[in-house]
């Protein structure tokens, strides 16, 4: 297959995948995850995010995207993301295990009222899961974005928007569609 052919698939890929989520139930999972979020920041509170790989970066953008600006001018909101912090991560790695970096940082961090948005894709990344653990522990509301089936994730999430597609890479691209409009949504308050 040529270069053009395959990026005209993956293109195409996208296009059927997002026609097929924007007729899915995950529509209204946003507007909920969306309503979440703008609650918990009208009350003073943050949203933390979490991740790995692609959704350590996917959650670094979304949290600079609260802390910063999304598309309009106004004050930044209460948004942190537990990936960035190298020292915290590799000493928390060290003494405690690799499925503890998320948690402990929710157990310093979170306070009842805030939200965590776990990211991955599999929906059983045992750090992930153990950072929802700690956050339902806080009182803390957990929304999930994964990919299909939702894995443990679907399980244990307030909301678990799990992307129907096995393929990573484009489950990641909804991902970042989907904070792009939470983004939007909370914006709009």
């Amino acid at each position: 297959m040529s270069d053009l052919n395959i990026i005209k698939q993956r293109f195409t890929e996208h296009i059927i995948l997002s026609q097929h989520v924007a007729a899915s139930g995950i529509l209204e999972q946003v507007a909920a995850s969306a309503a979440i979020i703008k609650k918990a920041l009208k009350n003073g509170n943050k949203v933390l995010f979490c991740g790995n790989g692609g959704s350590a970066a996917d959650s670094q953008h979304l949290a600079a995207e609260f802390v910063g600006r999304f598309q309009k001018e106004r004050d930044g909101l209460a948004a942190i993301a537990l990936t960035v912090d190298t020292s915290v991560l590799t000493a928390v790695a060290n003494d405690y295990g690799y499925d503890t970096v998320f948690a402990r940082q929710v157990q310093a961090l979170g306070n009842t009222g805030d939200v965590l948005v776990g990211l991955s894709t599999s929906g059983n990344s045992k750090n992930v899961l153990a950072a929802i653990e700690a956050a339902q522990a806080k009182g803390m509301q957990c929304i999930g974005l994964t990919a299909q089936g939702g894995g443990k994730m679907a399980e244990v999430c307030d909301i678990c928007m799990a992307v129907p597609c096995p393929v990573t890479a484009r489950a990641q691209e909804i991902h970042i569609l989907i904070g792009h409009i939470l983004c939007e949504l909370v914006d709009g308050e």
